[in-house]
């Protein structure tokens, strides 16, 4: 019988051309587009094979996507300030987004693990989907440069783009759905576990959405959690096919853009705009001059009391010296 490495292998026996389908792109180079689905650890168990892991793909894949989405954010957002920019990139260029992407493609699939890797799941890790969709960028912009990269990164972030200009970017969307929910139906949602698959090391989740009594949405996942977390995105999209999500829109286009956090405008930027002030004024060089005032006095005082100290000069506080001493000593 096969092991599971070998029937996953038989499944996609040319994983290259399975790519390509899915892609809507083809590669003259095949050895690097294979490179792109192959994790290290088939890399180690195949060595006599030779090739090529995808770590290297994977770098480049990183700089592209943040340029790629760079770009689009600054094309978005003209007024957005650099912060604004960085932070709404961190939460478009994520572990989660990138995995999202590779999951749509179906990569999982289509990589070439070692047997560890593919006994504990790892394909449907979150960070090894992440890695895989950046080699796979990586690839396409060798062999077709930027244009198509940005289709594919436009093509699967389209999405998370909108919640951007909406900022509902940092707002999950179990957050999303829950605003709509309480603000269309006083209603909260509620979350069943429908179905637990799969040996406890690699167990997959299956979670059904109800609000007010209406099923909306079913998801699953490694955890209860992202089973949840899909459910309530699964719900969003219907809503939104639907029509029924002008008061969420709304709401979430009234929200702070992300990166801002909600105040008061007038009164904080008056009470924040003072303390930078204050400190320059009482500056390093303030508190030295009541510790030279004590010592002035010190001396005064000592001189006041004809203070000698044991035999120095008078009001200057200091020790004589040791051939000083010998040399009373020897007078006396």
């Amino acid at each position: 019988m096969p092991d599971a490495p070998d029937a996953a292998a038989a499944a996609q026996p040319d994983p290259v051309a399975a790519l390509e389908r899915r892609l809507g792109l083809s590669f003259r180079d095949r050895a690097t587009a294979l490179s792109s689905l192959t994790h290290k650890s088939w890399v180690n168990e195949h060595r006599r094979e030779g090739g090529a892991d995808n770590e290297r793909l994977e770098f480049l894949g990183d700089a592209v996507v943040d340029l790629l989405v760079s770009h689009r954010l600054m094309q978005r957002f003209p007024s957005a300030s650099e912060g604004e920019l960085s932070k709404m990139r961190a939460a478009v260029v994520d572990e989660a987004g990138l995995a999202a992407m590779a999951r749509a493609l179906g990569l999982g699939e289509l990589l070439r693990l070692g047997r560890g890797e593919e006994m504990t799941g790892g394909r449907q890790k979150a960070s090894l989907l992440a890695d895989a969709m950046e080699a796979v960028i990586g690839a396409v912009y060798l062999e077709h440069g930027l244009g198509p990269a940005i289709g594919l990164v436009d093509r699967f972030l389209e999405e998370t783009f909108a919640r951007a200009a909406a900022g509902t970017l940092d707002r999950d969307w179990k957050t999303q759905l829950q605003e709509w929910a309480q603000g269309s139906l006083r209603a909260t949602p509620r979350y069943r576990v429908a179905s637990e698959l799969g040996p406890d090391h690699a167990k997959v989740f299956e979670v059904e959405l109800e609000v007010a009594g209406e099923a909306l949405g079913r998801g699953s996942g490694r955890s209860k959690k992202e089973a949840e977390q899909a459910a309530a995105r699964a719900a969003l999209t219907v809503l939104l096919e639907g029509g029924r999500l002008p008061e969420a829109a709304g709401a979430a286009a009234k929200a702070p853009p992300a990166g801002r956090r909600p105040g008061p405008p007038p009164a904080p930027a008056g009470a924040s705009a003072a303390p930078p002030e204050a400190p320059p004024r009482p500056g390093p060089a303030r508190p030295a001059r009541p510790r030279r005032r004590a010592a002035a006095a010190t001396r005064r005082a000592g001189a006041a009391r004809g203070g000698v100290a044991r035999g120095g000069r008078p009001g200057s506080g200091r020790k004589p010296g040791k051939k000083k001493v010998a040399a009373r000593r020897r007078r006396r």
